[in-house]
């Protein structure tokens, strides 16, 4: 949730950024009704504590007649104090409520407006022309029955629509995307993590997808508090939960890999064929805990290494700035990578990173250990105050997959496999249609 003292001090900040995303001021002004009942809740019940206790001490010196005449107001007094305090706790829990009503506090750069009001930012690589080479490109499923490597057929007769199998080289091009992932990311630093896909309520809620549609796109377990995340982003916001980090180890690091697992609620009709779209995928995820004060430049470092993990691939892809009507409830600024798809004509989102700032960590409680303002040596206690977070996908592997089988199509139906993950396929050059 944001910053208290920013809807005290500066309403009309978080007004402008609700009007950036299209939404409605009202929970300002709620939330700033909610406080003033909560601050008025808390100042009448300490005052009747307070006299409670001088009746008290009056009592003790009482006696006869008059000890029993203040025994009397002590009695009366007690049950307006306890009153008083079931008051002041509803009070504190409308004013939570309200304060986690508001989702986090836009970027200045984050461009107004909805879904397609983002901006492109860069255009990264040049689309094939399949024409100029003489043949139609096929798509990713054809493409994918042609190699055995994608049975869509079976994933439907198992589990339904939009569930599938990778089987013989669509499951090894899986391994070996996840593997060039985590290597690229050990490489750069991050602590490698294989999350849990299972969750409890406080981790969901924490992270605010709970606050996006009402949880709608979410799994969850039936006769438990139990959820099923949509990307590894969840667990790793909840690992440091309720921890005051030492701020010397920041930024730490995390490239977490998870099922993941999304309802696709609202995408009736949306790229039903195919893996494009699906209920189930796997994903590598990079999750960063940084100061606040740093997480703006650690958000153009996640994007530069999405940037290079695409290269690798060799694939054409755009950089978008997302609009701030289309950001989740945690985050103040996103920047997808887009690529292209051939027989789509279009780009599509493949990876994306998302600064939350403190939204989440002030949820979950996880905060960092600083050296007390003027102190060189950090010496004592130091000062404890929130942290950043921010994450960014590596890989989705089921659209990375599509970009790579579509992108790098032969005319015969086989695959250019891109230099960096040839040593990941042992050594392959070409993924071969099966007979060829």
């Amino acid at each position: 949730m944001i910053d208290p003292r920013i809807l005290r001090d500066e309403p009309d900040r978080i007004r402008a950024s609700q009007a950036k995303r299209g939404a409605s001021a009202d929970v300002v002004d709620r939330a700033l009704e909610a406080d003033a009942v909560r601050r008025a809740a808390i100042s009448t019940f300490e005052e009747k504590r307070a006299a409670q206790k001088v009746f008290g001490k009056q009592v003790a010196q009482a006696s006869g007649e008059e000890k029993q005449a203040l025994l009397a107001q002590v009695k009366e007094l007690s049950a307006q104090v306890k009153e008083l305090e079931a008051a002041q706790t509803a009070s504190d829990e409308e004013w939570t409520a309200s304060l986690k009503a508001i989702p986090n506090v836009v970027a200045e750069q984050t461009p107004p407006g909805g879904e397609d009001d983002f901006v492109v930012l860069e255009e990264v690589g040049t689309p094939r022309d399949f024409a100029a080479e003489g043949f139609e490109p096929r798509d990713h499923i054809e493409l994918g029955r042609m190699l055995g490597a994608i049975d869509l057929e079976r994933g439907a007769k198992v589990s339904g629509s939009r569930f599938y199998f990778l089987t013989g080289i669509g499951a090894q091009l899986e391994l070996a995307l996840v593997n060039l992932a985590m290597d690229q990311a050990r490489t750069a630093g991050f602590t490698q993590v294989i999350a849990p896909s299972l969750v409890r309520r406080e981790a969901m809620e924490g992270t605010g997808y709970l606050d996006q549609g009402g949880g709608e796109d979410i799994y969850r377990i039936e006769g438990e508090e139990m959820y099923l995340v949509g990307t590894s982003e969840v667990p790793m916001a909840a690992y440091h939960s309720k921890e005051i980090l030492d701020g010397a180890s920041l930024p730490r690091r995390y490239a977490s890999f998870s099922p993941c697992f999304r309802k696709e609620a609202g995408s009736h009709g949306k790229d039903t064929k195919g893996i494009i779209r699906v209920h189930w995928f796997d994903k590598v995820e990079m999750f960063v805990y940084t100061t606040l004060e740093d997480a703006a430049a650690e958000h153009e470092r996640l994007l530069g290494w999405e940037k290079e993990f695409l290269g690798k691939l060799e694939l054409a892809y755009r950089v978008v700035d997302i609009a701030a009507g289309d950001l989740g409830a945690s985050a103040i600024r996103k920047f997808d990578c887009e690529a292209w798809i051939p027989t789509q004509g279009k780009y599509r989102e493949l990876t994306s990173t998302s600064n939350c700032t403190d939204f989440q960590t002030r949820r979950l409680d996880t905060r960092g250990r600083f050296p007390a303002t003027g102190s060189a040596t950090g010496s004592g206690q130091g000062e404890i105050r929130p942290v950043a977070t921010l994450n960014g996908t590596l890989t989705a592997i089921t659209r990375t997959i599509v970009a790579l089988l579509e992108t790098h199509q032969q005319a015969d139906g086989s695959i250019r496999v891109p230099a960096a993950l040839q040593p990941y396929l042992g050594g392959l050059e070409f993924l071969k249609p099966i007979g060829a």
